[in-house]
């Protein structure tokens, strides 16, 4: 989806993180009636890719106001990398700490937005996005609803502390990945956590993204129409 589509708005910004300045991606629709729920879009091992701004346009279009953050930011940011590897080297100079702290920064600056609904948040993230999302999910109570694409899932002692609505997407042929869920599907139905759990059968790991060679254009809009579908449910819930 183009930056300039006409029925969102989108550009990036820059705003104050713990460590440093904090750059990312920022799209909200255009005709709003009010403000809306908010959706963090977390990178894969590259960082803030044109991929990645445009999964954050696409929630834009679904109706979310959007922040796409960019993990590399204490590093310079993406713009500091130029190729494929030097991203994914900066990435695994990262640790999960730090990246916890950085979503929780972009976690904030939603909440502060006039445009967001300052508690009706959720977050969706793709492969090593998917794995943040889960570690967001298992130490943040506040996010309202949570979809790992393909992440790998936390320790199994920490499974327990989720507290948000989940909907894990999984590939049928991402199998040493997918088969890790086996203990923590059973964990989540032990603990009678909210959650649902889909598996697209014939395809890999990085389905969704279309930029990728394991990019499967069925799978990829299904897959995305449930968690907005997923999305809408709770982050747009009555209230109680």
């Amino acid at each position: 989806m183009p930056i300039n589509a006409p029925d969102i708005v989108a550009q990036d910004i820059e705003f104050a993180g713990e460590a440093s300045k904090i750059f990312a991606h920022f799209a909200y629709p255009r005709q709003m009636n009010g403000p809306q729920p908010g959706l963090i879009v977390v990178h894969e091992n590259q960082g803030l890719t044109d991929h990645i701004k445009d999964v954050c346009r696409r929630a834009a279009r679904a109706g979310f106001v959007a922040i796409a953050p960019d993990l590399l930011s204490r590093q310079g940011g993406i713009q500091q990398f130029p190729d494929a590897a030097m991203r994914t080297a900066a990435y695994g100079r990262t640790n999960q700490t730090d990246r916890r702290i950085d979503l929780i920064s972009a976690l904030d600056y939603l909440k502060f937005s006039p445009l967001c609904q300052f508690d009706r948040i959720g977050a969706t993230g793709f492969c090593a996005g998917g794995q943040n999302v889960w570690d967001l999910a298992v130490n943040l109570e506040e996010l309202a609803a949570v979809v790992p694409f393909y992440g790998p899932p936390p320790p199994i002692e920490e499974v327990q502390r989720l507290q948000a609505p989940m909907l894990a997407i999984y590939a049928e042929r991402d199998r040493a990945l997918t088969t890790r869920m086996a203990p923590v599907l059973t964990e989540l139905l032990a603990r009678q956590k909210r959650f649902g759990f889909l598996v697209y059968e014939g395809v890999g790991h990085a389905f969704h993204n279309d930029t990728g060679a394991a990019y499967n254009a069925t799978a990829a809009c299904e897959a995305w129409a449930q968690a907005m579908t997923f999305c809408n449910k709770w982050l747009r819930a009555p209230r109680a």
